[in-house]
This record gives structure tokens, sequence and C-alpha cells, in this order.
């Protein structure tokens, strides 16, 4: 495949999570959408239902992560696509885990907003393919 297939693939695969993030409001349960948007200091804990919360943050999740996988896997080929599926599945295990411990202290919303963001948002991403750049570039600078 050339760079430049590749590239626009590339490009395509970041509309496709700009997209997922425009219409997650149609996509996805979440009511920690509108409770963040709003005076959350002072609304009270929006009602949620558990089950259905969890399914559609693990959805929302597999979605960016399939994505960014996808990405990381067109720009650097097998050499750090391996890593990123452990970096993936760990990731979303921990902080699903402390999604969990923030559910059961509303009073500390922030930590609730932030370890909610790392779960909806493909923010790996964004931190993973610079890495893995510099990464490439610094081997090949020292060899």
């Amino acid at each position: 495949m050339s760079n430049s297939v590749r590239y626009i693939l590339v490009g395509l695969l970041f509309i496709a999570l700009i997209l997922v993030r425009a219409f997650q409001n149609v996509l996805f349960y979440d009511p920690f959408i509108a409770y963040f948007q709003n005076d959350y200091l002072h609304l009270p804990f929006p009602e949620f239902n558990t089950k259905k919360l969890v399914f559609f943050l693990f959805l929302r999740y597999l979605i960016n992560t399939i994505l960014s996988l996808a990405i990381i896997y067109l720009l650097f080929k097998v050499k750090f696509f391996i890593f990123s599926i452990k970096f993936y599945t760990y990731a979303f295990i921990i902080f699903l885990f402390l999604f969990f411990i923030a559910l059961q202290f509303p009073k500390n919303y922030l930590f609730l907003f932030y370890v909610r963001r790392f779960l909806i948002q493909p923010l790996f991403v964004l931190v993973l393919v610079p890495a893995f750049y510099y990464q490439l570039k610094s081997t090949d600078f020292f060899r």
C-alpha cells in the first residue's frame, strides 16, 4: 500500500473518531453527558442504569479502540500494534475499575469526569502516535 493511500485512510479514520464524538448523544446512553455540560456543581447526581451505562461505555471504548488501533497499524505496521492492543485492554480494565469507584463517591465529581473522559474519548491515540513516532525516530537516530 502506498504512503498516500495509508495517510488518506488515517485521515478517514480520524474523521470517523470525530463522527463518533459528534453523534454521541444519538449513539450512546450516557446520562453524564448532559450532567457535565450543565452546572454540575449544584445539580444532583443523575439517575442511571448501571448495566446499560457499562455496556455503552464498553461499546464506545471498543469503537474508539478499533479506530485507534487501525490508525496505529496503518502508521506503524505491526511494530507497535501488539503493544497497543495490550495497552488498550489494560487501560480499559483499570479505568472501568476507577469509574466504579468514582460512582460510589458522587461528591468527587472531577475524578468521575476525568476517568469517564478516558473511557469515552480517544485520548490514547493522541498520546501513542507521537510517542511511537518519537520512538521510531530516536532509535533510527542512534543506529
